[in-house]
């Protein structure tokens, strides 16, 4: 859920317009006691079945059934709105049921009295239950007797909590949550049309600028053959005979070429003259002077009637295939175009992880001396929730929580866990890890249900940081009673996890170890469902593809796979990054991040900048602008064409890209 504290100003501003100011403080506590900042289908659950229905509100209780009925709306809802039907009819018959086993006819009656009619409009059914009254002991009627059990009581209250959180966590969105996004969605289409525009000026002076370069060609080849036809009618300079001028030059190499597949080189004339005198006016500084000075005879065979463009295409190839630099095996890297960058500066230590928040507006870094920063690159963002956490210990692991900006999980080396609610700035919950697994390496948060999981290790024996890292743990625990849930099965003497992430819905979650495996878990049971060898070497860091059909790991030998999910261990697409990744002296967990359209892929850096992949793309990667030391920490903006580049130079970057 998008920017839940955007909707909760809103409401706010609506009940000061309204003077609810009763209701604003009630709303206000409220906020001030939930940590979970989502749907509580618990609440709904104990509303109806704890309140309504014990305490016969018969009144309230069909009100709150009809206001989810009008959640729905559209035709594809028609399956929903039919099973709320059907959950809405068994929950007034507990209603009747529960108003018998607590002797009290009379509710029975003044229900059946007040909403009789419009329950036989709706289902016939309901015919024979208005004789249940009379029925000496209903309980035992065939009829009846199921609704009078405890497990039809279990089995609908289940069947209640699944549709409601299907319905607030999957299908629907409420509509106040819609407005952050729909304004996230204007404002990137108001920057997008900005790009346009100025691509549109980049291509309309790139079209004036090919004219010209036209125009001049038109005119000298004009010049070429009024020579040719000078020759032709009369010169006394044959195509064999020696070139009295540059201009004749331009005429006899085409025409020598022309009849001769190779030319020794000692007969070929100079790339050098060919390139001052030819038609194109190609500079010669674009050619390697490795073939200008050794290799003029196979551009002189190369060149003829095609062209220049189709000349140097070829020449080109020549020299990075001569050179063993073939175009698919070291890209070269443009500079990424920068629409504007920010600098900060307010940490002592090198970063170690740098996360934007939910919606985009806050930012925490973390620094190796166990300093975290919070704080906002936007002037427009409040600067109230600004702060600064000292741990003790360097942070290895950052996370908000994903269904607003208030959590933010942070964890460390020597085994602790911190919740800080960055509203009332205060750590609201203190854990720690056994003795056994001190470091915690990795932590996310569900998407979905109010839990975390975190990948945890023991201490191992090396001098590299993956050496270093011994057995592993993986934890689940719940945010709304700081209680740890259940320890998911590794093995026996399980490699270190080193990343963790959630799919969409947060039913599956998938870990990525040491030894290169990558493991998926089923949440709902908390078992291993699958799993495969997808690096030679430990994997650093691993992340699910936008359309939840692929997942993407990084090794920390650089290679990047993308794998298929419908088909376990087919690579859809890979790179290799290993030019910036320094596998012998990292002293930090490589990682990765993709921008939210899942096109973009930004990896850390052994050097001072950090490569941009594009996915499934055919062009070049980008590089970022350089920092002053490497690039350990990378995220992208959940919405936005915005990253953050976290260094050993002490600095994170937030840089927006056209």
């Amino acid at each position: 859920m998008e920017n839940i504290q955007y909707a909760e100003e809103l409401v706010k501003e609506f009940l000061i317009f309204r003077g609810f100011t009763s209701t604003l403080q009630a709303f206000e506590r409220e906020l001030g006691t939930d940590i979970g900042k989502g749907f509580h289908v618990d609440k709904i659950l104990e509303l109806i079945f704890s309140v309504y229905i014990p305490q016969f509100r018969a009144e309230d209780l069909i009100e709150v059934l009809s206001f989810f009925k009008k959640c729905f709306s559209s035709a594809s809802e028609l399956v929903l709105i039919s099973t709320l039907s059907k959950l809405e009819g068994s929950i007034l018959r507990y209603y009747v049921v529960h108003a018998l086993q607590s002797g009290r006819k009379n509710k029975v009656t003044e229900f059946f009295g007040m909403y009789g009619n419009d329950l036989l409009q709706r289902d016939k059914d309901w015919t024979s239950w208005f004789a249940i009254l009379y029925l000496k002991n209903p309980s035992m009627d065939p009829q009846f007797r199921i609704y009078f059990s405890q497990e039809w009581f279990n089995a609908l209250h289940l069947s209640v909590r699944n549709f409601l959180s299907e319905m607030f966590n999957g299908t629907r969105i409420p509509a106040l949550l819609k407005i952050s996004s729909e304004k996230n969605t204007v404002n990137r289409l108001k920057k997008d049309i900005r790009q346009l525009n100025v691509r549109l000026s980049e291509l309309q002076a790139l079209l004036e600028e090919k004219e010209a370069q036209l125009f001049r060609s038109r005119s000298n080849a004009s010049s070429v053959l009024e020579v040719r036809m000078a020759q032709t009618n009369g010169t006394t300079n044959s195509v064999t005979g020696t070139p009295s001028t540059g201009v004749h030059e331009v005429s006899v190499l085409p025409s020598r070429v022309s009849h001769e597949t190779c030319a020794p080189a000692s007969e070929a004339y100079s790339v050098k003259d060919w390139v001052v005198a030819g038609p194109a006016e190609v500079s010669s500084e674009l050619i390697p002077s490795k073939f200008a000075q050794g290799s003029s005879s196979k551009l002189d065979c190369c060149l003829g009637e095609s062209g220049t463009d189709d000349t140097l295409e070829m020449f080109r190839d020549d020299f990075y295939i001569e050179t063993g630099r073939e175009m698919d095996g070291e890209e070269e890297f443009l500079e990424v175009k920068v629409d504007f960058q920010e600098t900060f500066l307010g940490h002592t230590s090198p970063i170690s992880r740098c996360r934007f928040s939910a919606s985009g507006n806050n930012i925490a870094s973390a620094s190796v001396d166990g300093t975290v920063r919070i704080w906002t690159y936007d002037p427009s963002t409040p600067a109230s929730r600004n702060a600064t956490i000292y741990c003790g210990a360097e942070i290895m692991s950052l996370e908000w929580d994903c269904k607003s900006d208030r959590l933010l999980l942070i964890g460390t080396a020597d085994g602790g866990i911190k919740a800080w609610n960055v509203d009332a700035k205060r750590v609201v919950c203190n854990l720690s890890t056994t003795e056994a697994f001190p470091s915690v390496l990795d932590l996310k948060c569900s998407p979905v249900e109010p839990i975390f999981v975190f990948a945890a290790a023991s201490r191992g024996h090396g001098a590299s940081y993956m050496d270093k890292l011994g057995f592993a743990s993986l934890t689940v625990w719940n945010m709304k009673t700081w209680k740890a849930m259940t320890v998911l099965p590794l093995g026996e003497d399980p490699p270190a996890i080193t990343s963790l992430c959630f799919n969409h819905n947060g039913k599956i979650l998938a870990a990525a170890a040491t030894d290169g495996m990558i493991h998926m878990f089923d949440m709902s049971a908390g078992l291993q469902i699958t799993g495969w060898p997808a690096h030679d070497s430990a994997i650093s860091s691993v992340l699910f593809g936008p359309d939840e059909t692929s997942i993407f790991s990084l090794g920390i030998d650089g290679k990047i796979f993308e794998w298929s999910l419908q088909n376990q261990g087919k690579i859809l697409w890979s790179r290799n990054c290993s030019r910036f990744c320094n596998r012998d002296n990292s002293e930090h967990r490589h990682e990765m991040a993709l921008d939210a359209n899942g096109k973009r892929l930004l990896a850390t850096s052994g050097s001072v900048r950090a490569p941009i992949y594009q996915v499934r793309g055919h062009t070049n990667g980008m590089k970022t602008l350089p920092h002053s030391a490497v690039i350990t920490t990378v995220d992208w903006h959940p919405t936005l064409p915005i990253f953050l580049t976290g260094s050993a130079d002490h600095s994170v970057r937030v840089t927006s890209i056209l």
